[in-house]
């Protein structure tokens, strides 16, 4: 039987309606998709000032394992801008009162078995910091990521499209030893995913992984961060955010060297 006209007008009002909607929905897609990447320089900042803010106070565990032996320090971490960092370690008892200030482009180790304040020169930024696999600089940031480097997006060969990577070069008057570090973070909220520091000749020198996102005091950030370097199998340094506030007053008393020798 043939259909009445009016079924016909309707089923015709229907695929209308459908393909509409399906027009609509690619165009949403495609709008998406094409959405502009941030400039590189905004990734960069992100990532520089993201364990910081205007100021920072934190109880952190760091977990220092190899081959022979393993170790875990408690310690508290105090920062304010991009320019002054106090540590002290809490635990285990024979590291106790152990203390490390930067102000600037100083730094200084207090030990207290020996009673000594000790000034590191700019020579040893690299060195490891109490044994672990993370440098003194890694540890109170003394080079800045949007200062000291030159950085521009790439495209690596194993790139996700959940990620945007950037590469950062040191600058020619820098005192860092990489060659370069590309860093990975997400491409929805830009929070950190990994980063690979590399030597001058290329070589893949270690990896340092972000990991177990969560929120402390009103800032989303990775609570692990885990270093492996590559070139010591069965090392690895894994740092954990117990707990953090950030942006609130610090005393300036905290950054001195007489803040140093006391113990808590």
């Amino acid at each position: 039987m043939a259909k009445s006209k009016d079924k016909i007008q309707k089923e015709s009002r229907g695929l209308k309606v459908w393909f509409l909607l399906v027009l609509a929905v690619s165009v949403c897609v495609s709008v998406r998709a094409e959405e502009p990447i941030p400039d590189v320089e905004t990734i960069v900042k992100k990532i520089d000032q993201l364990y910081r803010s205007e100021s920072s106070h934190a109880d952190i565990e760091m977990q220092i394992v190899t081959p022979h032996w393993e170790r875990t320090l408690a310690m508290t971490v105090w920062s304010q801008g991009m320019s002054k960092t106090f540590i002290r370690i809490n635990a285990p008892k024979k590291e106790q009162g152990v203390a490390t200030l930067r102000i600037g482009n100083e730094m200084w180790n207090y030990l207290p078995k020996t009673n000594k304040t000790m000034k590191i020169p700019p020579s040893m930024m690299m060195g490891s910091w109490m044994g672990s696999d993370f440098t003194n600089d890694d540890l109170v940031r003394e080079s800045s990521m949007l200062d000291d480097y030159t950085y521009q997006y790439v495209t690596p060969e194993d790139a996700s499209p959940e990620h945007l990577y950037v590469q950062l070069v040191p600058k020619e008057d820098s005192p860092i030893v990489w060659g370069k570090i590309v860093a990975a973070v997400q491409s929805k909220d830009y929070i950190p995913v990994w980063q690979r520091f590399y030597d001058e000749k290329g070589n893949l020198m270690r990896v340092m992984n972000f990991k177990e996102i969560k929120t402390f005091g009103g800032k989303t950030l990775p609570s692990v961060v885990e270093m492996l370097p590559q070139n010591k199998e069965g090392h690895k340094t894994v740092v954990r955010w117990m707990n953090a506030t950030f942006d609130s007053d610090i005393d300036d008393k905290i950054f001195t060297r007489r803040n140093l020798q006391r113990r808590r």
